[in-house]
């Protein structure tokens, strides 16, 4: 097991890895931005290493000072989290050629599959179905001509892209430069690459991803599914294990696709294959690989019994899965719902600044994972989120009515939250009975501006 482990992310989920280690008995260092100094991950990691100004470009996404704060603390192992450098195979390469363990799949594979357009392409030689779509664009010409070779609608992806950046859907071809354009910025802006490439535009399809997990002893498998239907401009609001929509003949099909897929490419660590199922529940269709941890990885670590972060740092320190995740099996149902520093009512401007009084809910089956506290002061550099709320209970109804009950007692005072607009959806009876998809809250929302 390593001596170190520097965590080179931020906010909730590099407290969630600060968290991980100690119960491993490793030392932990965090990095953080001038803007982070009074986080939480700082004040709780063993070292503290600031690496730059507010801005992410001016730190989080800055490789040579991660790696120097690695030398000056003597880290053994890097773990990335999710966003950031955590699918730059640059980075990983770096860290391999500078002696530190890169904790997440090689270089190699992580070009391979997180690189979309690469992985679409390895998703079809191994037998998984994909949508039409091209490989990578740079001109915004071409890919237009292109566009109109697959049909309207398409979705413009950016193929360094995740966590719904980078992505914009076209429906007609007068709209399309621009939003090829938005896409391609905002990509660079996120993650330092602005290649894009175009996939069909499935209408109103369920957004099914596949949790998977392989260490260097042979064992490669899933833990099972979780549904992400519900958000907004491809950003996820709420998110369940197991899918509503899931039978158990589709989970079957989806699931060994899916360890066939990382068999075949070599996976190392936890990974997430993303898909796309029809409304119909019939036909499933390769989205992408996210070669790294999920935001809503904790929905799948309550049903299945298992600590992901904490089997990340065992596989690269070369240990085999832990027996109880080999012998995994789903018990229950798990919800998360994505607190936000956002205003619902305002077209979800974000709404940074300082939270005044923050109680977070507790009970039976509640789990908060969060970095911030009272008197604490959300950047405006930064992804809005400031929360994960998980419940989990027997059944969904139970979970179902455990969420609303938690978003009830949850008290933010001093900035706007997605709360309110959360309730609304776990009272909407389309949430309630299951009957929804990845175009729902749009829909949702128009039908209230009509109103």
């Amino acid at each position: 097991m390593f001596e170190s482990v520097l965590v080179a992310n931020r906010g909730e989920i590099a407290l969630r890895i600060i968290r991980a280690c100690r119960e491993l008995g490793v030392e932990s260092i965090a990095v953080y931005s001038e803007a982070d100094v009074d986080s939480m991950h700082v004040q709780l990691a063993d070292q503290a290493v600031c690496i730059g100004r507010g801005p992410s470009k001016e730190s989080y996404l800055k490789i040579d000072r991660i790696i120097a704060a690695c030398e000056i603390t003597g880290a053994q192992a890097i773990h990335p989290g999710y966003g950031f450098l955590s699918e730059n195979a640059r980075f990983a390469e770096i860290c391999t050629s500078s002696g530190i363990k890169f904790i997440g799949p090689s270089a190699k594979v992580i070009s391979m599959m997180g690189d979309k357009a690469t992985a679409r392409a390895n998703a079809t030689a191994n037998g998984v179905p994909i949508t039409p779509g091209s490989d990578i664009i740079i001109d915004a010409d071409e890919a237009l001509a292109k566009a109109r070779e697959i049909g309207f609608p398409v979705m413009i992806k950016a193929t360094a892209g995740g966590g719904g950046r980078g992505m914009r859907p076209c429906f007609r071809a007068e709209d399309f430069h621009a939003l090829f354009v938005a896409a391609s910025n905002e990509a660079m802006a996120c993650f330092g690459n602005g290649v894009c490439y175009l996939e069909k535009l499935v209408l109103n399809p369920h957004h099914i991803e596949f949790q998977i997990i392989a260490d260097t002893h042979g064992n490669f498998l899933h833990l099972g599914e979780r549904d992400c239907s519900m958000q907004r401009r491809n950003q996820k609001i709420i998110e369940e294990c197991p899918s509503p929509l899931m039978t158990p003949a589709l989970r079957k099909r989806m699931g060994e696709a899916s360890v066939n897929l990382i068999q075949a490419i070599g996976y190392e660590n936890a990974g997430t294959i993303e898909y796309l199922v029809d409304a119909a529940g019939e036909n499933f269709y390769f989205m992408e690989m996210n070669t790294r941890i999920q935001v809503e990885h904790p929905v799948t670590e309550e049903v299945m019994g298992c600590e992901l972060i904490k089997e990340q740092i065992r596989i690269a320190a070369g240990m085999p899965l832990s027996e109880h995740v080999l012998n995994a099996k789903p018990r229950g149902h798990s919800i998360e719902c994505r607190i936000n520093a956002e205003d619902p009512y305002n077209n979800f401007t974000p709404s940074p600044g300082k939270i005044d009084l923050w109680y977070a809910p507790g009970g039976k089956g509640v789990r908060v994972d969060t970095h911030v506290y009272s008197g604490y002061t959300v950047p405006p550099y930064y992804d809005s989120m400031i929360a994960k709320l998980i419940v989990t209970a027997a059944t969904r109804e139970i979970a179902i009515a455990r969420m609303k009950r938690a978003l009830s007692e949850f008290m933010i005072r001093g900035i706007k939250t997605t709360i309110p607009f959360q309730l609304e959806i776990l009272n909407h009876p389309d949430f309630v009975s299951g009957d929804y998809d990845i175009g729902w809250v749009g829909r949702y929302l128009e039908e209230k501006e009509k109103a």
